[in-house]
């Protein structure tokens, strides 16, 4: 039984997804071969030859104008019918958007494996938050650590919806990192500060709105000398790794530390 023959300058996932929607509505089963990354000449008039001995017909999701007006003119002069599906619909959006194509082959490729790295990233990261699975640590591309309440939380999440593996270690006052914070490549690790007024208030707020009232209760968790007290300790534990940059995130938007962020790892890659 004659063969659909799928060509792309990609995958070929598409047409070939097109091509099993339409076979289900017959009893048939019917072959489907894919030629993928065809991207010049030569290589579609070798398929359409082919394609004339064997039988069958072409579906094509080729990008470029030239290719597919070649594939046209083969399949005429090899009586073999070639469907174009990709043809038409960037001529109709052409016209309603008033602008030609990028006439790129491969994009949508590249869009769903950016959008498959953003989601591997996000559940990396969310496996990854306040110090969990330090095992790990070694896979992440960026490591954040400071004492609680410094914006690790939200600004690894910010960053992961960017396509980052980002991991966070907590520093515990009297409590040492783990051990695996100290194998990371030290390119990899930003650690995070703020003034001891501010932690104060951000702490404060976070035990109110989880309905505690931290001045009746002496926590010492928003007690001012208390919170200096981790913040040095901290700074001692950044003082082991010379190399680990120190941002200070006092009053600073998540957007603008998480950008920070990734201009020191940028800048530290390449040196």
């Amino acid at each position: 039984m004659p063969a659909v023959h799928v060509v792309s300058d990609a995958t070929g996932a598409t047409a070939h997804q097109v091509v099993r929607a339409a076979l289900v509505q017959f009893d048939a089963d019917l072959e489907i071969r894919v030629y993928p990354n065809v991207n010049d000449e030569s290589m579609v008039r070798q398929i359409v030859s082919q394609v004339a001995q064997e039988g069958g017909f072409i579906v094509h999701t080729l990008v470029l104008p030239q290719l597919r007006e070649l594939m046209l003119e083969e399949g005429r002069l090899c009586g073999v019918h070639t469907i174009d599906l990709m043809g038409p619909l960037l001529t109709r959006l052409s016209l309603l958007l008033a602008t030609p194509p990028k006439a790129q082959p491969g994009l949508a490729r590249q869009l769903e494996d950016s959008y498959y790295r953003r989601i591997e990233a996000v559940e990396f990261t969310v496996r990854h938050d306040d110090g969990r699975n330090p095992a790990d640590l070694p896979q992440a591309e960026i490591v954040l650590t400071g004492v609680s309440r410094t914006s690790k939380t939200p600004v690894s999440i910010y960053l992961s919806y960017q396509g980052w593996r980002v991991a966070n270690v907590p520093i515990v006052l009297g409590v040492d990192p783990p051990s695996q914070l100290f194998q990371v490549d030290p390119r990899r690790v930003v650690a995070f500060t703020v003034r001891p007024e501010r932690l104060a208030v951000l702490r404060t707020a976070r035990l109110r709105s989880r309905g505690l009232d931290p001045l009746n209760q002496h926590l010492p968790y928003v007690d001012l000398e208390h919170i200096r007290q981790e913040l040095a300790y901290s700074q001692e534990i950044f003082r082991r790794v010379p190399e680990w940059p120190v941002v200070d995130v006092t009053n600073k938007p998540v957007e603008e530390t998480a950008s920070e962020v990734v201009n020191l790892i940028h800048h530290r890659q390449a040196q």
